[in-house]
């Protein structure tokens, strides 16, 4: 039966529910329920969804209702207050942990849902136009994709090729699979709004997606939250709410992007044609810019300098156990560990209060705490024989298992050390926009022999600059000053955010930085780079 929208029992469930989310929550740990991606939302941003809902459904459609990630029901909940009784024709929904889903059933047991205790992916869509969902709305699964077993991944890649005829790619989170695989549940020109992480706006694996929005869907406004805002108490994500039908994109046809504020009240708006989309590789950016001409957007020059001109940007080491290969100078010798096995190495960005490394009479750098990579090459036996302190150290680690992590387990031996030479200059991989910090990314000179681990990115002189360098050896502090001076933007734009505020940057991005500036200090570069930079340099 249809019950009233004055029905005492959906006015006041709303609270319930609330209760029913955080007993059901402290009942797991966090571990398991990043496992299954269960990070509810909340109820002023669904009902803020559901009301922008509202503003594109055409008053005179029926709603038919699908949530396939329904958790204990936040935007059914949020459905029944926007929405007259009346105009809710169907209500489905799909929970795939019955811990969340048997709770949700008795809770909803009294309205018209009907809530199904299964995996959404696993479910066969409906035959008949009729019986497909003309309104989609969904927080998905925040499931990255090293916690989706292979035979799962594998299934659910060709599950999307059947229904899209899209190939995903393999380091795609869940949400990426459920967005796509919901596609044939959908009514003609029916609504989706997706509540998901920006990532795929920025990422390689987001490809993909972004052809989707493009080519299969109208995709209608993408609504960016500060990255300060974090919706999720619970999870540090950057989150993008992301509207479209399902129906083919018109000629000539124009996003909305919006950014800040609330989803119906943002701080900045936008419109940005598809065919400007296409080309754009990322699209975080795109409601942030300053206003250019209608339906452009601005992006690089093809003869801008990049960083990547100058230098080959690699990430620092990654260990797979700082803690057992890291030591300091006084772990080192309670262990008795050779020196010749000994590679200094910087400490996190986070210990590292300055922005020059200074070297000692030996090359280590002048760090309060010094700390040693064990790195050899040597096969078992021979550290045994040769050097037994070392050995006893390893057979500790093999204790703990070290040797069977996945980064141990695929080196030979499992020991040694990725091959990352002292960098002259170093950036940091991560960081925050605060009020008493205004760059995210510091750029560290490195006057040591000491390599860095995978907090760093480390940058190599590419030929022409090293030998500039071995030229003119005072370049090299100009260059770090001026990198140093970079407008935050020049590095942030090519990095991607998260929640809180962290901004995060790999090498491909990092190389991409414009870096017009730098080569006034190089015009020897320029000349021998050719004539795409010397225009630059003049």
């Amino acid at each position: 039966m249809i019950i009233s929208r004055a029905h005492p029992h959906l006015r006041d469930i709303e609270p319930l529910r609330l209760e029913l989310q955080r007993q059901l929550d402290a009942a797991k740990t966090q571990e398991e329920r990043n496992r299954l991606g269960q990070f509810a939302t909340p109820t002023a941003l669904a009902t803020d969804i559901l009301a922008c809902a509202r503003s594109l459904v055409s008053e005179n459609d029926m709603v038919r209702f699908l949530d396939p990630a329904f958790g204990t029901g936040s935007f059914y909940s949020a459905l029944n207050h926007v929405f007259p009784a009346e105009r809710i024709a169907r209500a489905y929904g799909f929970e795939i942990d019955a811990h969340y889903g048997q709770e949700a059933q008795r809770l909803w047991q009294a309205t018209p849902l009907t809530l199904h205790l299964t995996d959404f992916t696993r479910a066969t869509p409906p035959a008949s136009e009729r019986e497909k969902f003309n309104l989609l709305i969904c927080n998905p699964p925040y499931v990255r994709h090293h916690h989706i077993p292979i035979a799962e991944k594998n299934r659910l890649l060709a599950l999307v090729r059947q229904w899209t005829g899209i190939q995903l790619n393999g380091l795609t989170g869940l949400y990426g699979y459920f967005m796509l695989l919901c596609h044939p549940w959908m009514a003609e020109a029916g609504l989706a709004g997706w509540l998901i992480p920006s990532e795929f706006m920025d990422v390689n694996y987001g490809r993909q997606i972004k052809r989707y929005l493009l080519e299969r869907v109208t995709l209608l406004r993408i609504h960016r939250f500060r990255s300060e805002d974090v919706q999720f108490d619970d999870a540090m994500v950057s989150s993008v709410v992301v509207w479209f039908r399902n129906q083919p994109p018109p000629s000539e046809h124009q996003v909305e992007f919006s950014y800040g504020g609330s989803l119906n009240a943002p701080a900045m708006i936008k419109r940005v044609s598809t065919s400007v989309l296409s080309r754009t590789a990322k699209w975080t950016g795109v409601a942030t810019l300053e206003d250019d001409a209608p339906g452009t957007l601005s992006t690089t020059s093809p003869l801008q300098a990049t960083l990547g001109d100058l230098f080959q940007i690699k990430r620092g080491i990654a260990t797979g156990a700082n803690d057992f290969f890291v030591v300091s100078r006084e772990q080192a010798a309670s262990h008795g560990l050779p020196w010749e096995f000994l590679t200094p190495i910087l400490p996190s960005p986070r210990y590292l209060d300055t922005n020059e490394v200074l070297s000692d009479e030996d090359g280590n750098p002048k760090l309060r705490n010094q700390l040693f990579l064990i790195d050899c090459s040597l096969p078992e036996e021979r550290v045994r024989v040769e050097h037994p302190s070392l050995w006893r150290y390893l057979e500790y680690g093999k204790e703990r298992g070290i040797d069977q992590r996945y980064l141990s387990a695929h080196r030979t031996p499992w020991y040694a050390q990725e091959n990352r030479p002292p960098a002259l200059l170093l950036c940091t991989y991560m960081g925050r926009l605060t009020p008493d910090k205004s760059r995210p990314f510091r750029f560290i000179l490195n006057q040591s022999r000491a390599t860095a681990p995978n907090v760093y990115l480390m940058l190599y002189p590419k030929p022409p600059l090293a030998a500039e360098l071995q030229h003119t050896p005072d370049l090299l502090r100009s260059i770090w000053q001026a990198l140093n001076q970079l407008p935050p933007q020049a590095l942030i734009g090519e990095g991607r955010v998260y929640g809180g505020g962290l901004h995060k940057i790999e090498p491909a991005e990092l190389s991409n930085a414009p870096v017009n500036g730098i080569v006034q200090f190089t015009p020897a570069i320029a000349r021998t780079m050719g004539k795409q930079l010397s225009l630059f340099a003049a």
